[in-house]
């Protein structure tokens, strides 16, 4: 349908569709692992910056100061080479076969371990937005420390971190186009081959762009929506 319409416009594919498909699948399959990578080491990060340990908030300290204060390029590259020497290093000490990365795979690591920064620091500032009474409240009811945060930590810090993760995602989003530097065929590597490849590099970089477009704005309103749950029954109580 879309090569249809490009084509009645007086565009072609020259034979890309399928191609440029799979890199939006890729894309948006590489980004949602990410999130989740990142908003599990993010979860993790917060909890151990706000301890009162200081072997738990100097680590997290020193990584979150790390990540942000480092290009994201010069990081996976970084990241990708020293996953990739340690491995072949561990190979080589116990005589295993040689074991490449996955580009894959690095390119979760990589991108979900940078962004896990950023998410620590969204995290703990929507932990530290939760007035202590709901928390003093809960344990008074005999809550334990898991109820406590699946219960009442949980969701009213996820309505003061839903801006940040929406923002976050955006940027990991299109963060992916990194990955082709590790030779990932993601939608920026497949519309820089195709352009390449008919000498279209324009029109395919800005049909990329828009379905990076379509992608956000679809993400836009599934944000919307989980702001949407997440304030409910806290607007009445605003006015």
């Amino acid at each position: 349908m879309l090569e249809n319409l490009l084509q009645t416009l007086g565009f072609s594919l020259k034979g890309f569709g399928p191609l440029l498909l799979q890199g939006s699948w890729m894309t948006v399959k590489l980004s949602a692992l990410c999130l989740l990578l990142s908003v599990g080491l993010g979860l993790i990060g917060a909890s151990a910056k706000l301890s009162k340990s200081a072997l738990l908030r100097i680590p997290a300290q020193a990584y979150t100061t790390l990540i942000r204060g480092v290009p994201d390029l010069v990081l996976m590259l970084l990241i990708f080479y020293s996953l990739q020497t340690w491995l072949t290093n561990l190979t080589d000490a116990f005589g295993w076969e040689y074991i490449e990365i996955n580009p894959f795979s690095a390119g979760v690591i990589t991108l979900g371990f940078i962004y896990g920064a950023y998410f620590t620091e969204t995290f703990r500032g929507a932990i530290l937005a939760v007035p202590k009474g709901q928390l003093e409240a809960a344990t008074a009811y005999g809550l334990t420390r898991a109820q406590r945060f699946r219960l009442v930590l949980f969701p009213q810090m996820m309505r003061f971190a839903l801006p940040g993760i929406g923002n976050n995602w955006m940027v990991i989003l299109k963060a992916t186009a990194l990955v082709s530097i590790i030779g990932l065929a993601d939608l920026v590597k497949v519309a820089q081959d195709a352009g390449k490849s008919s000498y279209q590099l324009f029109f395919f970089l800005i049909l990329a762009a828009l379905i990076y477009l379509v992608i956000t704005t679809a993400s836009n309103y599934v944000l919307r929506r989980l702001e949407s749950f997440y304030a409910a029954g806290t607007r009445e109580a605003v006015r």
